[in-house]
């Protein structure tokens, strides 16, 4: 499957055309966001009509500026935005797990709850599938989370990813890291940035 991967546009109009134009060039099969495509929600039902007028369903979590509660009202309205925060998607033969929201503190407890039940079972009833774990916060000790005061992801996403079968890890959060990526194990950690990045999985 090819997904075209995207993160932290904050509502810029040149990420959006970029985005358009993937689209429109590669043909992905979905699309998949990890969160903040506004400034603090200003605008962002315009933003999700945009993204939802690509005719490509899109997997996304929230970020740090915005609202579970937003997501959850505008989903149901547009019928391409698959918001998966706390619960899991099934395309084809991958599965996507969401967490969305956070980004500032290093331990999630919440994240750890629901981790340890609901997506360790979710991945133990579909082990014949690619596991997609979408955050908007970056793992701990990673390319992904380091600056130049040190690491600063989250230690329970990192521990999970150590503990479950994630093939891939799609995360935002730090500007700073857009475009890399990473490993733990064997799982492949990617910031994708705000203009897009196709990979095939």
């Amino acid at each position: 499957m090819k997904l075209l991967l995207f993160t932290d546009i904050h509502g810029s109009s040149t990420a959006l055309k970029r985005i358009g134009q993937k689209v429109k060039a590669q043909k992905p099969d979905l699309l998949v966001c990890s969160g903040d495509i506004s400034i603090f929600e200003h605008g962002i039902k315009g933003i999700l009509r945009k993204l939802n007028k690509l005719n490509k369903k899109i997997v996304i979590v929230h970020g740090n500026h915005e609202d579970e509660s937003t997501f959850i009202r505008y989903s149901k309205i547009f019928r391409n935005i698959i918001y998966i925060h706390k619960k899991n998607f099934i395309e084809s033969k991958i599965m996507f797990i969401g967490y969305g929201g956070g980004g500032f503190s290093m331990v999630g407890k919440e994240f750890e709850k629901i981790s340890r039940t609901k997506f360790k079972e979710s991945i133990n009833k579909n082990k014949d599938k690619k596991i997609v774990l979408i955050t908007h916060a970056p793992p701990y000790r990673t390319k992904l989370d380091k600056l130049v005061e040190g690491h600063c992801g989250n230690k329970s996403i990192r521990q999970f990813v150590e503990k479950n079968k994630v093939d891939l890890l799609i995360c935002g959060h730090l500007h700073e890291n857009f475009g890399k990526e990473d490993k733990i194990g064997k799982t492949k950690i990617i910031n994708p940035g705000p203009y897009g990045k196709i990979i095939e999985i």
